[in-house]
């Protein structure tokens, strides 16, 4: 993956905040909070250059750089916080501003056709029988027109996450789906199973409020 686009550009959103969230969630002092940051940069592009590029239509790319630049942080962090509070960390990290109207305008068309149709392509995309770091999904309406659950059977950020070596890591990242469902106003989260528990696969639940 070319670090030339929306890594850089993620980077440039999120490393301040990555980095004020290290001393105002995890009690780092700001010297070892900066020194962290400067470290975990060559870490998330070494990360990046290894991934392949994503296939035009991915919609999950952005999934696998966000999990490549907590990973960067996480591992040059001593000692390593417990996944609790790497939980809680990611929130806060992701959750700015810019973050949260992203999350707002993206539930304006949550539930319609459009939305529908997108999550159809990726369903027919398959994108992890070519590349492990994307995702394979089945669309699941519920039969009471009350929203869907997009089921996952593969996962890039599993892959990745094992693949470093941390996959401890795993369900911190998972959480913000709560968040950003509740970020975005239209949509109340729910969820059974996930990969990185053991489960038969992740399903992400999305039931429409009001």
């Amino acid at each position: 993956m070319n670090y030339m686009g929306m890594p850089l550009g993620m980077w440039g959103l999120f490393a301040a905040s990555f980095e004020k969230n290290l001393v105002s969630v995890l009690g780092f002092d700001a010297g070892t909070a900066k020194a962290i940051r400067t470290k975990a940069k060559p870490k998330y592009k070494e990360i990046i250059a290894g991934l392949p590029a994503f296939e035009q239509g991915d919609r999950f790319q952005m999934n696998i750089v966000n999990c490549a630049m907590l990973a960067a942080f996480y591992l040059n962090m001593e000692p390593r916080p417990a996944v609790e509070q790497m939980t809680e960390y990611y929130r806060a990290a992701m959750m700015t501003a810019p973050m949260r109207w992203f999350c707002r305008q993206s539930a304006k068309s949550k539930f319609s056709e459009k939305d529908l149709a997108g999550l159809r392509k990726t369903e027919t995309l398959l994108a992890a029988n070519r590349n492990p770091y994307s995702w394979n999904m089945t669309l699941h309406p519920y039969p009471d027109g009350s929203g869907y659950e997009a089921r996952f059977t593969k996962c890039g950020i599993c892959a990745l996450l094992r693949e470093l070596g941390i996959f401890e890591l795993t369900p911190a990242m998972c959480a913000l789906d709560y968040t950003m469902s509740e970020a975005g106003g239209r949509s109340e989260f729910v969820r059974q199973y996930t990969l990185a528990s053991g489960g038969p696969y992740c399903d992400c639940g999305y039931k429409k409020k009001g």
